[in-house]
């Protein structure tokens, strides 16, 4: 068995869609970058091509590459499993925190938690999404950004 670790962070930015675990969110800002900006997706992404030494998400896709432009990040980690799942590994569980002052995230978990695990072929039950908040504090508490961490197990 091998773990893995993940981490992104996205500026939160006017005229974008929030999405979050393949989860649009209704707010007034949205995370910017190349693909969609699931900062969750991403950091699950990395854990899991970290577990298996394959990189991270900026080898596999990189944002030099516009055929990833606006790219749906759920459909970035399905690929990113179907490599790791080539490698010979399977993704066993996986458990991730959203660093965010705002929005509230709780009515929407439930959801990114089957859109992920769907995505890497396991049962929700195997999948915990957790979200805090950085009580007014760095980049996340000013509402600047939001991050996500992730750990995931393969085997």
């Amino acid at each position: 068995m091998r773990i893995g670790h993940g981490y992104d962070v996205h500026r939160l930015k006017e005229g974008r869609r929030l999405i979050l675990g393949g989860v649009e969110i209704t707010y007034s800002l949205g995370l910017d970058g190349h693909s969609d900006a699931d900062v969750l997706c991403h950091a699950i992404t990395d854990a899991i091509l970290g577990a298996a030494k394959m990189g991270d998400i900026g080898l596999l896709f990189p944002d030099t590459d516009m055929s990833f432009k606006d790219a749906d990040s759920v459909e970035l980690l399905k690929k990113a499993v179907k490599a790791v799942n080539d490698k010979g590994y399977r993704v066993l569980n996986v458990d991730a925190t959203i660093i965010a002052q705002k929005p509230k995230l709780r009515p929407y978990i439930d959801k990114m938690c089957e859109n992920i695990a769907k995505a890497c072929n396991i049962s929700a039950e195997d999948v915990n999404v957790k979200a805090t908040t950085e009580e007014g504090l760095g980049f996340s508490g000013e509402g600047l950004g939001m991050a996500a961490h992730a750990v995931c197990l393969i085997e």
